[in-house]
């Protein structure tokens, strides 16, 4: 039997820098992202429930973190050398301003 995979994406928390919001936003008060909440779950299991096509994703950070995703459900490692386990990974969306930063990881079934 073919050993399947999913991969679950944790918001691990969201920041936000006002100095450089104050520098370069047209509104420095836009506060920290809100497409996503800390602690916010999201498991994907296949190609054809990518979060980004059933609008539950920010395009951006899906490009962001994609890759990594992909991999996870092919069953790669994810960050193998550079986590403690070759099957989590920390990512964050290209936000400078207010970034999101995830955890990903591969669930083997």
């Amino acid at each position: 039997m073919k050993k399947t995979h999913k991969c679950k994406i944790t918001v691990l928390r969201r920041e936000y820098f006002q100095d450089l919001a104050d520098e370069y936003l047209t509104d420095p008060s836009a506060g920290k992202c809100q497409l996503f909440e800390d602690g916010q779950e999201i498991i994907v299991d296949d190609q054809r429930s990518i979060p980004i096509l059933q609008g539950q994703f920010c395009s951006h950070a899906w490009d962001s973190i994609s890759h990594y995703v992909y991999a996870a459900l092919q069953g790669g490692t994810i960050m193998k050398g550079w986590t403690y386990d070759e099957k989590v990974m920390i990512a964050c969306c290209n936000d400078g301003i207010r970034p999101v930063i995830f955890k990903l990881e591969r669930i083997d079934e």
